[in-house]
């Protein structure tokens, strides 16, 4: 038996023979480059912190230009290619589906706590205690947080358009926050029961983006809107509506592939025709019979869904029909309108109507038609946000500010408590940190203190942004916190600091919490990689 080889010495870039490292300077490496790609990251968008935020002009690969200083909007666009970088787009976008508001807040944050953790490698200390000394920082920054928050009512309608002007603020569409943000408190609480809900499901608000107008011309229908207009027929207003979905097509049918009728003659084809003639009046006059209206009929990709026959009898029989309604409304109609979808026409019965007080085609001033259906008499608590503008940047920017303003709204009734907002509450966790440091001791104490002081970048960005100087503001905030003047902030209005509460500038607690855990809990699992392995297939 021959004797087993040695193995060899690992010549290949610190790599040995079964592919382990023996660089011990390696996992060191890993960290500062996944450090210094997540801060790269969180530079790029920091700058669209605050209300006097710049906004980014973003340019995909098909030319089309978003305008937006939303983070996750921002990050959802940039093409991210290094893994730990891609963790902070995921970031993000886990902070917009927890909270909806604060997307550039917390990668900011994260890309401090980075920073931090970056100085504190380089004094020896362990990845473990550094990970270890966040978490017991960020539950102290919870408590902290909870103690200065103030209870809300969902009764209380003026601190509810305060959040909602607070979240508008910082937008494109900021000049228009004394109509969006009304809008925005009244969805949602048409959409709740304010004395049980724990929780709102932004589905029951649907957003209907209508090009032309100015964003003054938005409203809120209490009802049903479809972009959709009215079919070719002589109907385009209905009073007492009983409405009818059908998902099936008001045309003649058609063989199958393989298939094919023969004619011979011209008496054979006028057959074909009156059989044809004879079929799509037959479900005329069972949807009429049934007492239906109004119709709505959904989009077909096989054949035509409403053939012109079936729109000629439809006419005559004074029946307002609209076509083409996708598959995904299908479900926000019926919950809106009471209807039920009919898949067949035999299924086609008074039951299955939805009813109304109005329906009609609304004209928008030559810029297009809506149509509306209001005054459902069994309304399953959905309503209905017409957004205008005058292109496409503008209507998809408003869209989004009044979908981050139902956020916060949506934050309130999940957690009803609001805190102070203008940097307040990070210099107010930065002096409380620093004297929780001082209970521990050793490293963890190094640690906390690091992490309270990476906090501030939040009031110092918004200072910077806003053209004030940050450090000689972050210094006054400092020591009027540390004299118990919690609720003082940066006042980007009047370019100083005051009582942000009496400001008005507030936001929702649930804001501020998932803010912090979830940067922290990113921070940490970066921290913790001391190894990148990249699995290539291999070609034979």
């Amino acid at each position: 038996m021959p004797e087993p080889m040695a193995a060899p010495r690992a010549s290949n870039g610190g790599k040995n023979k079964g592919g382990a490292y023996v660089d011990r300077d390696k996992p060191a490496q890993i960290r500062f480059s996944n450090i210094s790609a997540a801060k790269a990251v969180a530079d790029a968008i920091r700058t669209s912190l605050g209300p006097k935020g710049m906004d980014k002009m973003i340019q995909d690969e098909k030319g089309d230009v978003t305008i937006t200083n939303d983070g996750a909007t921002i990050l959802k666009q940039m093409q991210v290619l290094h893994p730990a970088a891609k963790m902070l787009v995921e970031l993000s976008k886990a902070q917009d589906i927890e909270a909806g508001d604060g997307t550039t807040s917390v990668v900011v944050i994260a890309g401090a706590l980075l920073d931090a953790c970056s100085k504190l490698l380089q004094k020896g200390i362990h990845p473990t205690i550094i990970s270890e000394s966040f978490q017991k920082a960020v539950d102290k920054g919870v408590e902290v947080l909870t103690a200065m928050s103030r209870p809300v009512q969902l009764s209380d309608r003026e601190t509810l358009l305060n959040s909602a002007t607070t979240s508008l603020c910082s937008k494109v569409v900021s000049q228009y926050s004394s109509l969006l943000a009304p809008m925005s408190v009244d969805a949602v609480m048409r959409v709740i029961d304010p004395t049980t809900a724990t929780s709102v499901d932004l589905q029951d608000i649907k957003i209907i983006k209508k090009l032309g107008g100015t964003i003054d011309d938005c409203e809120l229908v209490d009802g049903l809107v479809l972009t959709q207009r009215v079919a070719n027929t002589g109907v385009t207003r209905v009073e007492k509506a009983k409405i009818g979905l059908i998902q099936f097509c008001l045309s003649p049918p058609k063989t199958d592939m393989d298939n094919q009728i023969v004619v011979s003659d011209y008496a054979q084809m006028d057959r074909v025709l009156r059989e044809e003639r004879a079929y799509i009046l037959n479900l005329v006059k069972q949807i009429k019979k049934a007492g239906c209206n109004v119709l709505l009929i959904q989009k077909s990709i096989l054949r035509d869904a409403l053939s012109d026959l079936a729109l000629h009898f439809l006419n005559k029989m004074k029946i307002m029909v609209v076509k083409e309604i996708e598959r995904e409304d299908i479900e926000f109609i019926c919950k809106t309108i009471g209807t039920k979808p009919i898949a067949h026409i035999d299924h086609f019965t008074p039951e299955m109507l939805g009813t109304a007080e109005l329906a009609e085609e609304v004209n928008l001033d030559g810029s297009g038609k809506l149509v509306k259906i209001t005054g459902c008499s069994s309304p399953g608590k959905t309503v209905s946000i017409v957004v205008r503008g005058s292109n496409k940047l503008v209507i998809e920017e408003a869209e989004r500010s009044i979908h981050d303003a139902l956020c916060v709204i949506r934050c309130l009734v999940k957690k009803r408590a609001l805190i102070a907002g203008g940097g307040a509450p990070e210099i107010e966790l930065a002096v409380r940190l620093a004297e929780y440091s001082r209970t521990l001791a050793g490293m963890e104490a190094y640690c906390v203190r690091a992490y309270g002081d990476a906090l501030e970048v939040i009031p110092s960005t918004l200072a910077e942004n806003a053209g004030l100087n940050p450090i000689s503001t972050v210094t006054e905030l400092r020591n009027r916190h540390a004299q118990g003047d919690k609720m003082a902030g940066i006042n980007v209005r009047k370019g100083g600091i005051s009582n942000i509460l009496e400001e008005l500038v507030v936001q929702p607690l649930l804001v501020s919490i998932s803010a912090l855990t979830l940067a922290t809990e990113t921070v940490r699992s970066i921290l913790k990689i001391d190894d990148v392995v990249r699995i290539s297939i291999l070609t034979h």
